[in-house]
């Protein structure tokens, strides 16, 4: 995957990045949007454990889609667990998203999720890195990757963590910069929860809503629909502006879709199921 490579001098390397006691030397950067344009935007990063429990995928899809329905950038680490599911909720909410990788963009790690970083950097998400091409993953590179998450984000919201979990490294570096973390209660039986437990108990934000991370944020919520709604390919997203600029007849999405009824029929299937678009009953559709 072909990326853009930034230095710590350079004026397009994000200020927010400058803060870190060691900021990485260089970027490599992928996807199609510009980082700092992107990094306008509030910022929360996600992270928790990759032993993920029912009720930690739960909460961490719920929060993340109702996030990014409010143009919220979430950003994470990529990694197994709670990572890549909130990489795909926003994805799925037609959100932005960024992973901060321990390899390199033309290798993303685990090898498992190569094709989210694909999905990542081809709806208008971004991959980000301090290694290059050529370099392996070692260990120490996870803690490193955790400390630009911390970087790129405004507030880190940590949804199950044990007590041994790397993302008590990331709360670590948000703390040091004097950002806030926040963290989500679960059972106090639950040995993924050990970690976020005892970040509450030590002065972690608690969450039980979406609205206490905007609050952290400084924001309130709005009703406004997100009006930037991304398909998997054109005919998609023809059928998504066109709903998006008042149509709702299927007969008339049909057309516009340039497939065949079987197609067209299969493609809002898919739409539905991801959560973007709803029946009005009748032959008639609307965005989520």
């Amino acid at each position: 995957m072909a990326s853009t490579k930034i230095i710590v001098t350079d004026t397009a390397y994000p200020t927010r990045l400058r803060q870190l006691a060691s900021p990485p030397k260089q970027l490599y950067i992928a996807g199609d949007p510009d980082l700092n344009t992107v990094l306008k935007r509030p910022v929360v990063g996600v992270i928790g454990t990759r032993a993920v429990t029912p009720y930690g995928r739960l909460i961490t899809e719920r929060l993340v889609r109702e996030l990014s329905e409010q143009g919220i950038v979430i950003v994470s680490g990529m990694a197994l667990g709670v990572d890549g599911i909130a990489h795909r909720a926003a994805l799925a909410a037609s959100g932005v998203t960024i992973a901060v990788l321990p390899g390199p963009v033309s290798l993303p790690f685990p090898a498992s999720h190569r094709q989210l970083a694909a999905d990542i950097a081809a709806h208008g998400g971004l991959l980000v890195s301090e290694y290059a091409d050529n370099e392996n993953v070692y260990l120490t590179n996870f803690v490193a990757r955790n400390r630009i998450v911390a970087g790129l984000s405004d507030v880190l919201l940590i949804t199950e963590a044990g007590v041994k979990s790397g993302s008590l490294h990331t709360a670590r570096f948000m703390l040091d910069m004097g950002r806030e973390v926040l963290a989500v209660p679960g059972q106090i039986t639950s040995r993924e929860s050990e970690g976020t437990h005892n970040l509450l108990k030590t002065g972690a934000a608690l969450v039980t809503s979406s609205d206490d991370v905007l609050l952290a944020l400084g924001l309130t919520r709005h009703t406004a629909k997100v009006t930037t709604i991304r398909g998997s390919n054109e005919h998609e997203q023809a059928v998504l502006d066109a709903i998006l600029n008042g149509e709702n007849d299927g007969q008339v999405l049909l057309q516009l879709s340039e497939l065949d009824v079987g197609g067209f029929n299969s493609m809002l299937t898919a739409l539905e199921l991801h959560g973007k678009i709803r029946r009005l009953g009748n032959n008639q559709w609307a965005l989520r």
